[in-house]
């Protein structure tokens, strides 16, 4: 349902789009289409590698990876993630993935913060950009903020 209406809103905009500058409009989803072209090869990439994973881990090695609590078990699923990193809706669909083979809530929230928020493969790219300092206290503040997700969702839940 949900997904009905925002891809009606998107075609209700473009067609407003259309009416006020047709030229606009066209030069935009042009952009739009050579953007899809340039990302689909990295997400189907990461899609088919998170299908392999999943494939080839056993479910009772998912369960257990993901069912260790306290700050050591946090910490591990967290460095994970860390290292992984990959876009929200890829993360997003992997973790509902690993919900279902069993792994833990708890451990689930930690991870997916670090999947999404820290990015140990990608910190070349972001020091180019805002410099050593930021991206270590960034990176460091956010593994920290996982991990206090983690411990906060497992007393909640």
């Amino acid at each position: 349902m949900m997904s009905a209406v925002l891809y009606g809103g998107t075609v209700l905009a473009v067609l407003v789009s259309w009416r006020l500058d047709p030229e606009k409009t066209k030069r935009a989803l042009r952009i739009g289409a050579k953007s899809l072209h340039g990302l689909a090869p990295r997400i189907l990439g990461m899609v088919a590698l998170v299908g392999l994973v999943l494939a080839l881990v056993p479910p009772e090695a998912i369960r257990k990876l993901f069912s260790h609590g306290g700050i050591g078990g946090f910490s591990l699923v967290a460095a994970i993630g860390s290292i992984v990193t990959m876009p929200a809706p890829i993360a997003f669909a992997l973790v509902g993935s690993l919900f279902k083979l069993g792994a833990a809530p708890a451990s689930l929230a930690t991870f997916v913060t670090t999947l999404t928020m820290v990015g140990v493969m990608t910190a070349p790219m972001e020091i180019s950009c805002f410099g050593k300092r930021f991206t270590l206290l960034r990176q460091a503040l956010s593994f920290v903020v996982a991990i206090v997700i983690g411990l906060a969702m497992g007393v909640l839940l």
